[in-house]
């Protein structure tokens, strides 16, 4: 188990690097969950353009949900897996249907939405309610495996089951929203897939089992792809 120890090396990491992001100025659950569906497999520059149209033309749920899905799928354009849009308009219908408005506050009513997964749901409970659910994504992932030295693929179901737990265990429960932040923040801009020189000075390295194994280049593992082998077959 970590200590405050490392939660303030955390918090003071995250305090003086963090980007500046619209989406982390506010608590409103409708503009949280816009961003989160926005970044969904979308760099944080793409997004950024996207967010920012969407939520100056429909700055609300009600908004969003009374309007005509082509114009959403319009305003889409360019970012890829329509589906999320789609989704992201069926869900503004629920939430007005169910009285939901200005966005549910329950997990399990977030979680019920259209497009969103246990990450999303968390992520939004925790960062526009303060709700101590964890917020799993492939940084966070990538941080876990380095600090804990799990070599679990994390992309399969029992790898995805361990990785829960461990955050589970880790999550700062008083400071639920600070701590997704900044974890998730870490891996984007410091624990990046390749670490060159940051392992050396990492703030977070005393706490580091993968740093003090010398596996941390080698984390998070990912199940073996299968081979692809060239068949050749003559017609006659």
């Amino acid at each position: 188990m970590l200590n405050l120890l490392f939660y303030n090396h955390l918090y003071n990491w995250y305090e003086s690097n963090h980007r500046v992001l619209p989406w982390r100025e506010t608590e409103d659950g409708y503009a949280i969950w816009l961003s989160e569906i926005i970044l969904q497999q979308t760099r944080v520059a793409q997004g950024l353009d996207y967010y920012m149209r969407f939520i100056h033309r429909w700055p609300t749920v009600e908004a969003l949900a009374a309007a005509d899905e082509a114009e959403v799928l319009r305003e889409w354009q360019g970012l890829g897996y329509y589906s999320r849009a789609r989704n992201l308009h069926k869900a503004a219908k629920l939430i007005v249907e169910n009285g939901w408005t200005p966005f549910p506050t329950r997990f399990e009513d977030i979680r019920s939405l259209p497009g969103i997964g246990d990450y999303t749901a968390g992520a939004i409970a925790s960062f526009a309610y303060n709700q101590p659910y964890p917020a799993m994504d492939g940084n966070v992932y990538r941080v876990i495996a380095r600090l804990l030295d799990i070599d679990e693929a994390f992309d399969t179901s029992a790898g995805k089951k361990l990785f829960h737990r461990k955050i589970e265990e880790l999550l700062d429960r008083e400071n639920p929203r600070l701590f997704n932040s900044a974890i998730m923040e870490f891996g984007a801009l410091y624990c990046t897939p390749v670490l060159g020189d940051n392992c050396t000075s990492c703030p977070l390295q005393e706490f580091c089992l993968g740093y003090a194994h010398h596996t941390a280049e080698l984390l998070p593992v990912r199940k073996p792809r299968p081979k692809v082998r060239d068949r050749w077959f003559t017609y006659h």
